[in-house]
């Protein structure tokens, strides 16, 4: 009886002995990962990740060491010495290498190996040392997804990319909060500026002498809700410079500061904070400049400007949601036989004879034209809902797939009377996911990753090149590449309002006279 006992715990004894030994088998075919590094082929690592207990010299050690013991006459991958093994890629110039121990499965480790090879183009456009050193921290982050504490995960590259975006509907939150604060900040200090300028404007205008009179209006439109406003501006006199009279002592008297340097001061802030301010004594915007055509370089001395600018903004899936062009002829006279003269309405303009004959001309006749000065003589708004009036359309298509976004954006010139030219379609992309792959493209493109701008550059836009298309994919959600902005310049009028000739008072002789057209844009938007 008791030795029926004994032989039954030595059989159970032994079982168990046996369980044991083929789990410490099974353990040790597994991938013990020590470290993940990319380095270049001197061993110089350019990031480096460990998944065990290890220092920094140990790591720079083993990586140092790499280099001296590839056999360049084989081909294999992987290297190994008494104590780890190496397992490595080439990547242009640089390595992936991963170290294990030498009981690792090395089937599994060139697996792991792959998977982090294809990690690396996910986040650098190009495999050199300083795109990967500028997305070091991204390619950790990758890392630890494949690997924790030394052993694989199972994951895949698209789980991967899913787990690394870290998607947070409270930082949504948050930033929607924020912007929309900013954006009534924005609101305010912009009322608070026109508040400002109209206090100066009246400053001004209690201080001016007796001049022309108020503006002039005629009553030109079409279903378009096209409206002409005809005016005569007279050029402010330059006034006396003041002689200061320096005092003989120190002067202890209060200083009263003018409203108009607060004004100054306040405009001065908010341009640079990249608002765009109207200024009341120029009518421009401090970066209309970089819009506008260069100046011609001859100039009759009769000289017209006509210029017009655009403000659009059409939804992304069609429609025209409001469309204006302003328009304005400025007459330069600089010869005085030339300043009684009339054009092919202030109320020193005879609106009848514009009314019916389309010519701009004094109503008293014996008055000439200011000298040497830019005086404005017409001005026209057309505003409308058309669709069929915008001049370029801009269709853009984001679809989402596997890795993300592919994006799909056209243009087409529906004006064709126009030639529009520095054309740039500027679309927004999402920011850290590196550059976009460009597939189809009509013209050039810029990647600007610091704005996390995608430009569209098109040279020029005509009746011969009316169409064209960008195709890109980057991974990001449809409402990331809005709104597209367009700027352009032509040197063609879209109203089409010209001066076609231009003649004395006196005799109705012909004048001869140049003119200098230029359509600029204000504000394109696709939201």
């Amino acid at each position: 009886m008791i030795c029926n006992h004994i032989v039954g715990f030595i059989r159970r004894f032994f079982d168990l002995l046996q369980i044991a030994f083929v789990t410490y088998n099974s353990q040790s075919v597994l991938t013990v990962l020590l470290a993940a590094a990319v380095c270049t082929k001197a061993g110089k690592a350019l990031v480096s990740r460990q998944f065990v207990e290890m220092t920094r010299t140990r790591v720079e050690g083993l990586l140092a060491a790499f280099p001296k013991l590839m056999n360049t006459g084989k081909q294999h991958t992987f290297v190994e010495t008494e104590s780890v093994r190496y397992v490595y890629q080439p990547l242009e110039k640089l390595y992936m290498v991963l170290v294990t121990t030498k009981n690792s499965n090395i089937l599994e480790d060139l697996e792991t190996l792959r998977l982090f090879s294809r990690v690396i183009p996910e986040y650098c456009r190009v495999l050199e040392e300083s795109e990967i050193s500028e997305h070091c921290f991204d390619l950790i982050f990758a890392f630890d997804e494949i690997v924790a504490l030394g052993y694989r995960e199972n994951v895949n590259l698209a789980q991967i990319r899913t787990f690394t975006e870290m998607d947070s509907h409270e930082e949504k939150v948050f930033r929607a909060v924020r912007e929309t604060q900013e954006r009534e900040a924005k609101a305010e200090m912009r009322r608070k500026a026109k508040e400002l300028q109209q206090i100066r404007r009246d400053a001004e205008r209690g201080k001016k002498g007796p001049g022309f009179g108020g503006f002039g209006n005629s009553g030109m439109s079409s279903s378009n809700t096209a409206i002409i406003t005809d005016t005569l501006i007279e050029p402010e006199k330059p006034k006396p410079t003041p002689v200061h009279v320096r005092s003989s002592g120190p002067s202890k008297a209060l200083k009263l500061v003018g409203k108009g340097k607060e004004v100054d001061d306040f405009v001065d802030k908010l341009k640079s904070e990249g608002e765009n301010i109207i200024l009341p004594s120029t009518g421009k915007r401090p970066s209309e400049a970089s819009k506008s055509l260069p100046p011609p370089t001859h100039t009759e001395s009769v000289h017209m400007r006509v210029e017009e600018k655009i403000t659009l903004t059409c939804g992304r899936d069609g429609g025209l949601q409001n469309m204006e062009v302003l328009g304005m002829i400025t007459l330069r006279v600089s010869d005085e036989k030339n300043g009684r003269i009339r054009l092919k309405t202030h109320p020193n303009v005879d609106k009848k004879l514009f009314t019916a004959e389309s010519v701009i001309g004094l109503k008293n006749p014996d008055k000439s034209f200011p000298l040497k000065s830019d005086v404005g003589v017409l001005k026209w708004r057309l505003q409308t809902t058309d669709d069929s009036l915008i001049p370029l359309t801009i269709n853009c298509w984001p679809s989402e797939s596997g890795t993300g976004c592919d994006v799909n954006i056209e243009y087409e010139l529906q004006d064709e009377s126009l030639e529009l030219s520095d054309v740039v379609i500027s679309i927004p992309v999402p920011s850290g996911v590196g550059a976009p792959v460009i597939g189809d493209l009509d013209g050039e493109y810029r990647h600007d990753s610091r704005r996390n701008v995608l430009e569209w550059c098109l040279p020029v836009i005509d009746v011969k090149n009316k169409t064209g298309s960008l195709e890109f994919s980057i991974p990001g959600q449809p409402n990331d590449f809005f709104p597209v902005s367009v700027s352009f310049v032509s040197k063609g009028s879209y109203c089409d309002i010209q001066v076609t000739k231009v003649s004395q008072v006196d005799g109705d002789s012909p004048v001869r006279f140049s003119t200098e057209t230029s359509f600029v844009v204000d504000k394109y938007e696709i939201l």
